[in-house]
């Protein structure tokens, strides 16, 4: 696969007058990500005007931010839960919306930064629709990168709109990768806790249960991500985001083990210098550097004390024992709409496994046999619209629900 030559780590940014108010719109309000903005967003409420909030089906809880953070518009995914926002926001002043197509419109809606946070693929399409309308958008969603990453660089560039990545991985990557010497970039680093089951014998990894995946060494996330965090598939999707964000080809993308989580990532030049990201296992940092950038804002965040820690440890991860990590390698190599279907795969498969249907281990290997039947069928070409990728996402899970219920 060739260098991704067109893209643009750290476009100009967009920002109005800065003494003005930076109107803000939240996609996935409720969860960790949305959380932690919020967060920042109370700590500084001068600095923000909130214009739109959005939540999968937690009603209660986004009733009761949009009324504390004073939003204008409130959006459930969930069109059931229609009625009782409508209620619990009666008399507001805040108008609501609901369902899938509510949530792009808000996200489509003029403001100078979009924070998407949704998890899965349902945060294609309004990360998408932020990219055509916003000033910025502060992306979270991994699989907006993941199985339609060219045509969201490509429409992000279109609208001259500024693409900032939450992530910690790539966010700390962002903050060392020197865009003036992109041609003197040798490696870029992506570092990985290890995930519960670093230490586990890979003879026990089959008895591995829903309880024993969620329990996150370090961070604090949702169950989809914390379960991609123990089968390292989260790895591999941040190779494949790395590829989107950054000029690099994938052979100058690696990954190192690093339990301690400190190091976030780490840029290699030809002149020998090995810059990183250091900071604390706390998600305000990179959320606060993408609402306060260009500039540096003070957070609440427990300064990092390296005389306390004493000692960071690096290892390389094994491919073997985590077999998600080789198989989106192979996807990203294999290229075209081989990562979408990489992406659709794995949602069913974690679905499926987090309800107890399927094994720890059947998770690679659903989405192993996906991938291998997309590909007999010719089903993994780029996709060049969000329909196209709408598309390629469906018949992926399809295939991924017939190697689920096989198992």
């Amino acid at each position: 696969m060739p260098m991704s030559t067109d893209a643009a780590p750290k476009p100009a940014a967009r920002r109005p007058d800065c003494a003005a108010p930076m109107r803000l719109s939240l996609l996935g309000a409720t969860g960790s990500i949305g959380t932690s903005t919020l967060d920042l967003v109370a700590a500084d409420p001068e600095r923000f005007e909130v214009e739109a909030l959005t939540a999968a089906n937690n009603v209660e809880r986004l009733a009761e931010i949009a009324v504390r953070f004073r939003a204008r518009h409130a959006v459930i995914a969930d069109e059931r839960r229609y009625p009782e926002l409508v209620e619990r926001l009666s008399g507001t002043g805040i108008t609501v919306a609901a369902g899938a197509r509510a949530v792009a419109e808000a996200a489509a809606r003029p403001v100078d930064m979009v924070v998407s946070a949704i998890v899965g693929a349902a945060g294609l399409a309004p990360s998408l629709a932020a990219a055509e309308n916003a000033r910025a958008v502060a992306l979270a969603n991994k699989e907006t990168l993941v199985s339609a990453g060219a045509l969201f660089m490509t429409t992000a560039r279109r609208h001259g709109t500024t693409v900032l990545p939450v992530d910690s991985e790539h966010n700390a990557i962002f903050q060392v990768f020197e865009d003036d010497n992109a041609a003197e970039v040798s490696e870029v680093i992506l570092t990985a806790s290890g995930g519960p089951f670093l230490r586990t014998p890979a003879a026990e990894l089959a008895s591995v249960t829903r309880e024993m995946a969620l329990k996150h060494p370090r961070w604090s996330m949702g169950p989809k991500i914390t379960i991609d965090s123990a089968t390292l598939m989260n790895k591999g999707f941040e190779v494949i985001e790395a590829y989107q964000l950054y000029p690099v080809g994938p052979d100058q993308l690696s990954i190192l083990v690093h339990p301690q989580s400190v190091v976030h990532g780490l840029v290699r030049y030809t002149d020998g210098s090995l810059l990183a990201e250091l900071g604390v296992p706390d998600m305000r940092t990179p959320i606060a550097c993408c609402l306060a950038w260009p500039e540096r804002r003070r957070t609440s965040v427990r300064p990092l004390d390296l005389a306390e820690i004493g000692t960071l440890t690096f290892e390389h991860p094994d491919r073997q024992r985590f077999r998600c990590l080789p198989i989106a390698e192979a996807a990203l190599a294999r290229g075209e709409g081989a990562t979408c279907v990489l992406n659709a795969a794995n949602e069913v498969a974690v679905e499926a496994f987090l309800a107890g249907s399927i094994g720890f281990l059947d998770i690679a290997a659903i989405v192993e046999e996906t991938l291998e039947a997309a590909d007999r069928g010719g089903l993994c070409r780029e996709p060049a619209t969000l329909a196209a990728a709408l598309e390629l996402d469906g018949a992926a899970r399809r295939l991924a629900a017939e190697a689920a219920g096989a198992c």
